[in-house]
């Protein structure tokens, strides 16, 4: 139901995008994405554990993962966590991706057992490699249709030469969507 709702209105906010262009042209990434300034960023070598801990105290979902020259080489996601079990080679019998749902204490037991499998594990053996990229060049509808069709929450942003200078999030996307529509109302009084 949730990916429903969220997809609905990612399309309602292409819609607006689409309907809302300014008059200068096309509206960017660059933009309404957030800054490389603002961002949490890890390195292969950051635990698993240190990203977890900043993943829950900063409430985020995500990181872009990098090397010392900015130059990005993954995304690292809560969800990727869930891969714990197929890396550690202790997958389930029945090959389910989530815990059972059938009562809360197990539910709590499960992810008690996939985070004592985080014991020395890097970021690097859990992230993806080679995500989908955008520049700041890139037009904001493109940006916003292709979240939309990966079910992706976020888009590295990067230069020409890889080096990652933010990100764009559904988040971003739904900000410019009410931004741009405010002022178009505000400039049609």
């Amino acid at each position: 139901m949730y990916m429903f709702v969220v997809i609905f209105y990612m399309n309602v906010l292409l819609d607006l995008l689409i309907y809302l262009q300014p008059s200068s042209g096309v509206y960017t990434v660059g933009d309404f994405m957030t800054t490389k300034e603002e961002l949490h960023v890890v390195k292969p070598t950051t635990t698993v554990d240190e990203a977890l801990e900043i993943l829950v105290e900063k409430r985020i979902t995500g990181f872009p993962v990098i090397d010392d020259d900015w130059k990005l080489v993954g995304l690292v996601s809560d969800y990727d966590l869930l891969a714990l079990d197929s890396i550690s080679g202790s997958g389930r019998a029945d090959n389910s991706m989530f815990p059972e749902v059938d009562s809360t204490w197990k539910t709590f037991n499960e992810v008690q057992k996939l985070l004592s499998k985080t014991n020395g594990k890097m970021v690097g053996d859990l992230m993806t490699p080679a995500p989908v990229v955008v520049r700041e060049t890139t037009n904001l509808e493109d940006a916003a249709r292709l979240l939309l069709e990966t079910k992706y929450r976020r888009l590295p942003v990067v230069d020409a030469d890889g080096k990652l200078v933010g990100i764009i999030t559904r988040g971003n996307v739904v900000r410019a969507a009410l931004q741009i529509k405010h002022a178009t109302e505000m400039g049609a009084q």
